[in-house]
């Protein structure tokens, strides 16, 4: 058995590609408290930053109302709520927020996120991408087709965007969008009128990737090689 040993070292030696949370925002106190109208904008995983677009401002409101979000925080689960958005038929896909994190060393980019409806908020979301931080790139379009309601775990799978991985200006932003063929927004309760009052409430915001493999040094060729030499070794001498 110690050629299979040398085997697996050798590979071991090579590299390993392991997934992980390279951001993340909860957007709970720090430290925590009692409040959910009190939170932070700092991540809670790794390192980015985020700010409103266009008329949008931000207030802190409660992650486990109307079903709640994913954050398996109880006593202080708190949401980022936006509001003030755009007036009916104006600034389409200009209005939400924007994350900035950097991927280096990480490839397979996806990103994750749950975010609540209210009854007169935009009902369609655009996912929008960047690989220079600057100018973005329409992705994928969500339906938030019911208010008051949490739409959990979005996911976003970015692996096929080369420019999206191991990029330091990596960007990313959710932003409110008119109905499909039209031009107005539609409000995520089909019994409601959209308003500029109506919130959307962000938590787990979520960057991920796998880790990069090191390129392996001559010496770990080497070990790969003495392993394999040994394992060929100790085949003939069973056969003989």
């Amino acid at each position: 058995m110690r050629y299979n040993k040398l085997w697996v070292l050798a590979m071991l030696a090579v590299g390993n590609v392991q997934a992980a949370d390279i951001t993340q925002w909860n957007f709970n106190s720090v430290p925590a408290d009692t409040s959910t109208t009190t939170g932070s904008l700092i991540a809670s995983v790794g390192v980015g930053s985020l700010s409103t677009l266009g008329s949008v401002t931000q207030t802190f409101a409660s992650g486990t109302s109307n079903g709640g979000s994913t954050d398996p925080v109880t006593v202080d689960d708190t949401g980022l709520s936006t509001l003030t958005y755009a007036a009916q038929g104006t600034n389409n896909k200009l209005n939400g927020v924007q994350f900035n994190v950097s991927t280096l060393g990480f490839e397979n980019i996806a990103v994750s996120y749950d975010l609540r409806h209210s009854n007169t908020s935009s009902r369609y979301e655009q996912f929008q991408y960047s690989i220079d931080g600057t100018n973005f790139v329409d992705f994928a379009l969500f339906d938030g087709n019911a208010g008051d309601t949490w739409f959990n775990n979005r996911t976003v799978d970015l692996s096929a965007i080369s420019g999206a991985e191991n990029n330091a200006s990596f960007a990313f932003r959710i932003v409110s969008a008119f109905a499909p063929g039209t031009s107005a927004y539609a409000a995520s309760n089909a019994g409601s009128s959209y308003a500029t009052s109506g919130t959307w409430r962000f938590d787990m915001v979520t960057v991920s990737g796998d880790t990069i493999a090191a390129v392996p040094e001559p010496e770990s060729y080497a070990m790969l090689l003495a392993g394999l030499g040994v394992m060929g070794f100790a085949a003939r001498r069973r056969q003989a």
